[in-house]
């Protein structure tokens, strides 16, 4: 019950949790933080952790406290989501025939990895790019990869840019806004800005193939 609270607050407030784990853990956060962007990006069950708001809010937090390094931050995250994307890669390489005929797996429905598999063969390898700012498909998108017939080789190339694209973009747009005062005394609403923006491709989406239907 702890982890669903500890989640939920995460999900919710990620910017007072990190400042919370900073003040208990000190330099521990970094680990800390490493192992969310990891398991984010490593375990095809975990797609509801808060990846785009968790950037923004280190962002933030480097901006106008300085308890965290970027030059620190920045390169331990990207090789945190080149890892857990490496790791998703090859469990959807060995298990994800096993896998796809279960219609659920704790948070992760069969309706998730087929939109991901529709979605790449429209977009081919920079779907692997796209994907990095949609909640659900950036920790699907490694494991379809992996299960589906994208060679390795032309895998890693895009999983490279997109790792580096995703948290140095995010990370900066955080320490940047994080300096304007309107921003921190409004940080919920840019939070919930945030999210609305990565999640708008899924709702267009689903609204579009509504429409088709009728």
């Amino acid at each position: 019950m702890e982890i669903i609270d500890f989640l939920s607050a995460f999900l919710n407030d990620p910017l007072t949790v990190i400042q919370d784990l900073i003040h208990q853990y000190d330099y521990l956060i970094y680990l800390i933080l490493f192992l969310v962007i990891f398991a984010e990006t490593g375990f095809v069950f975990m797609p509801l952790l808060p990846g785009d708001s968790l950037l923004f809010a280190i962002g933030v937090i480097a901006a106008s406290t300085g308890q965290l390094s970027m030059s620190i931050i920045i390169p331990l995250l990207i090789i945190a989501a080149l890892l857990g994307d490496n790791l998703n890669y090859f469990v959807g390489n060995k298990f994800g025939n096993l896998i796809k005929q279960k219609k659920k797996i704790l948070f992760l429905k069969k309706e998730y990895i087929t939109h991901t598999e529709t979605f790449f063969e429209k977009n081919g390898g920079k779907a692997i790019i796209m994907a990095r700012f949609v909640p659900v498909l950036r920790t699907i998108a490694p494991f379809v990869a992996g299960a589906g017939s994208m060679p390795y080789i032309k895998y890693i190339v895009f999983c490279v840019l997109g790792a580096f694209i995703w948290v140095t973009s995010l990370t900066f747009l955080g320490y940047f806004l994080g300096q304007v005062v309107w921003v921190k005394e409004n940080f919920d609403m840019v939070i919930l800005l945030i999210t609305f923006v990565s999640v708008s491709p899924v709702i267009i989406k689903i609204i579009k193939k509504k429409l088709s239907k009728k």
